[in-house]
Parts: structure tokens; sequence; C-alpha cells
């Protein structure tokens, strides 16, 4: 992961620079596609082209979707450009077809996909070069480029959590996260209660679910200081947590059942021990990392039997954000300086999560720590518009999924790159969602 020098200063919007703004675009768009070659050049065409699961497209398809979003936004919106091949957009229309209708398009062969992808990243490097970061809302500093930078890193987690599914040997490596000692602090942290900022209208690449910044006022609570782990995950499962219908919401219940859940997705149990497969490889599971690919259903089932809760989506963000000593809030944990390694297990960098309780340089100022990256944490909030939410630009990446659907995620995970992840950024899934690189936290009021 690259760290970014500031090309807009954070709280204060249109203080730009334009060439290190130009500096960034650049840098964030050839590290995604970097990421992307990574994903689509480590296995042979056949795996390319093959759907591994249907929750999930063919690689293939991922690699020409990056293209042509990067054409229409770039190349035809920004520059006014005519179509490279504007018969193609209905096949990478996400809304069109569903994911498990994709591999039976004629999608564009894996050497015509890289061409093409290939032949709009030069050109959209072209635009870049000579634009002018004003006058339009896409074009203000830069938000079209910083768009399209997080759609394809977004697609790159996506394409990892297909190389996650694909059987067969790994394809992907990457060192392990640094050891450190056993995490001894403070099981839990309070959060003090109050006003805070939540959300911004300042961050220049924020996605419109993101926005406005507005005040919201929490009730003091405790949440873990870091995420739930393996070990404690598994103490639920040896003591009857996927056969007791008392942990678990109604539906949650029905479905574990209906498909004989009795572990978190990967794992199985061998003798005495759980293993799990992770990306072509088999272990035991780790005790002291965070426990990972498991539902909102999970979660919330496990939360009750340790006699907690999940946070709220409110509760998450102030625990991450909010600095008491000066009233405000960050946009990270640690402050507002963009991610280093040394503050959070983002990008790739590894492939599993850091043991429980590492980064301490990226924890907030009340001591939580791994609020980014890692795994995404699951809240208990639906997910909903902030007050004030303007679709921007275009409603399909967030209005239409608003409502008790969807589940809110925070914090991103060890697949996510710095540039698709702040203290401020939402994700969101159905709640029986297990594939995702998900996780979490649990919380209780202070009067509990």
């Amino acid at each position: 992961m690259t760290e970014l020098s500031p090309a807009v200063a954070p709280g204060s919007a249109g203080a730009v620079d334009p060439e290190a703004l130009r500096e960034r675009a650049v840098a964030s768009l050839v590290l995604a596609r970097d990421r992307t070659t990574l994903l689509t050049s480590c296995v042979e065409e056949p795996d390319l082209t093959a759907q591994h699961s249907p929750l999930m497209s063919p690689l293939v398809w991922d690699l020409a979707h990056i293209g042509n979003q990067e054409e229409q936004w770039l190349l035809r919106a920004v520059a006014g450009q005519e179509a490279i091949r504007p018969e193609i957009d209905s096949l990478y229309d996400a809304f069109e077809h569903p994911r498990a209708e994709r591999p039976k398009l004629p999608l564009l062969a894996p050497a015509e996909a890289r061409a093409y992808a290939a032949d709009v990243r030069a050109r959209a490097l072209d635009v870049l070069e000579r634009a002018a970061f004003h006058g339009t809302r896409l074009t203000e500093a830069g938000f079209a480029f910083g768009m399209i930078a997080q759609h394809e890193q977004q697609h790159d987690e996506t394409m990892l959590i297909t190389h996650q599914l694909r059987t067969g040997p790994a394809a992907l490596t990457a060192p392990d996260p640094h050891p450190v000692a056993l995490f001894t602090g403070p099981a839990e942290v309070l959060v003090p209660g109050g006003p805070f900022t939540m959300g911004t209208s300042d961050e220049p690449w924020a996605l419109d679910n993101e926005r406005p910044a507005h005040r919201r006022e929490v009730a003091p609570f405790f949440i873990d200081t870091t995420p739930v782990t393996n070990a404690a995950f598994q103490a639920f499962i040896e003591d009857g947590g996927y056969t007791n219908p008392r942990w678990w919401a109604p539906e949650g219940w029905a479905h574990i059942r209906t498909h004989d859940i009795g572990a978190p997705l990967f794992w199985r149990r061998d003798g005495k021990q759980w293993l799990r497969r992770r990306f072509g490889v088999t272990e035991v599971v780790p005790a002291h990392e965070p426990v990972v690919h498991v539902s909102w259903y999970e979660a919330d089932a496990y939360a009750r039997w340790a006699g907690r809760r999940l946070p709220t989506e409110a509760e998450w963000e102030k625990a991450a954000r909010h600095d008491p000593a000066g009233d405000r809030s960050t946009r990270y944990p640690w402050g507002d300086a963009d991610p280093g390694p040394e503050h959070a297990n983002l990008g790739q960098r590894h492939l599993r999560p850091a043991p429980a309780g590492s980064y301490p340089a990226g924890e907030s100022p009340l001591g939580v720590r791994q609020l980014i990256g890692d795994v995404w944490e699951w809240t208990a909030s639906d997910f909903l518009p902030y007050p004030g939410f303007r679709a921007f630009p275009y409603k399909e990446y967030s209005e239409v999924f608003f409502g008790p659907e969807h589940k809110v995620l925070r914090g991103g995970s060890f697949a996510v790159d710095a540039v698709a992840c702040r203290g401020t950024f939402r994700n969101w899934d159905y709640p029986i969602r297990r594939q995702i690189f998900s996780g979490f936290r649990t919380a209780r009021s202070q009067e509990a």
C-alpha cells in the first residue's frame, strides 16, 4: 500500500493543490490497476472465465466491468468523448444482469478484456493529465478520478473473495502480518455519551452515502477493544451456540437450520481442532485472529450469547472518530493522516487479519484498536440515508439499497485499499452474507 500525501487539506474543502491532486489520482489509479493485474494474471484462462460461486461474477467479467465504468465516467462523462464500445455497456451493467447469469453472457474473452481495459486506462490518464479540478461536481477536487479508483479497488476486493471461494491450489501469496505479543489490555473501552459529528461534508473523495456531516447524540456505552477472535467464537460454538435458538433472530435461526450451518464459512472440525481453508491452503484456525466470514446473524447470535449486542453504526463511528480532547471527529482513529503500514492492515498487503491487539499506532484516542482494516465489522444498523442525503452521481450507488434488507458494515478489511476506506466509509450487505471478509466486535450500554 502506497501512502499518498494529501492533495486536499482535510476539513478545508476548496484548498486544492492541483499538481498534488493529479499525482494522487494517478497513483491511486495505477495502484488499483496493478492489483487488478495481479488478481487476473495469477490463474489460467479457465479460472478467469469460470464462475466459482453463483454469488460472484467470473473474474473476466469484473475485469471488463472495471474498464467499462472507467470509460463511462472518465472518458464520456468528464472528457465528453465518444463511446469506444457502446455495444458492451449492457453486458457489464451490474443492475441489468445478476451475478448468477453473467457466465451465460457473450463476455469479452480475457485477452480482449485486458486490451479494452488497457486502452481505456491510457486514454483516462491523458484526460487526467489535462484535467481541471473544478467546474462541475464530477471534476471538483478530482472526485470522478477518486470514485473510479475506489470502484476498481472495490472490485479487486470482490475478486479476492472469488479467489477465496475458488477451489484448487493456492494462486496468491503474501507475507503474514508481523507477530505480536498476546494482547493483555482492557477487554472493553467506555465511549462517553454526548453529541459528535458523523459523516463528512469535507472529504473530497467521500461517496454520497457518507454525506453530509451531521450531529448525532449517543448515550455512553462500552465497546470491545479489539474485534472478536476465533478463540472467543469457538467458545460460542462449543457451548452449543449454533444449536440453541434463544440466541438467534428468527430469520437467522431459520437460515442456519435450512443450510445446516454450524461454524463460520470455510471452517471444518478435524477431531478436537478446527481447520479452515484460506486461499487454497488448509490451516488450524488461529486462535488470536479476529473471526472472519461470519454473517450478521452469526455476529448477532454471538453477541446475545455473550450478554452483549452489536454496536450501532453511530456508536461504531463515534468510537472510531471522536476525539474527546478537541471535541472533533477525525478522518481515522489515529488522526487525519492517510493510513500507513503502522496504522492498519489494508491493501491486500497480507491475506489474513492480524492478531487481535495489533497496530497500537492505529488506535483511537479512547484506546480502541483495529477499527480500520483486518475485518469488516457488522453493526446493528440498517443501511439508511443520512439527513440531507443527495444521490450523486447516480442513485444506483447507494439509494436503491437503502432499507432494512441490508445491514451496515464499517472499518474495512485486509482486502480493502486505503483509497476505499476511511472513518466515514459505509459498506452494506444482506445479513446472511458470509463470503465477504466480515467479522465484528460487541458493545453494551453503560447501565447494562
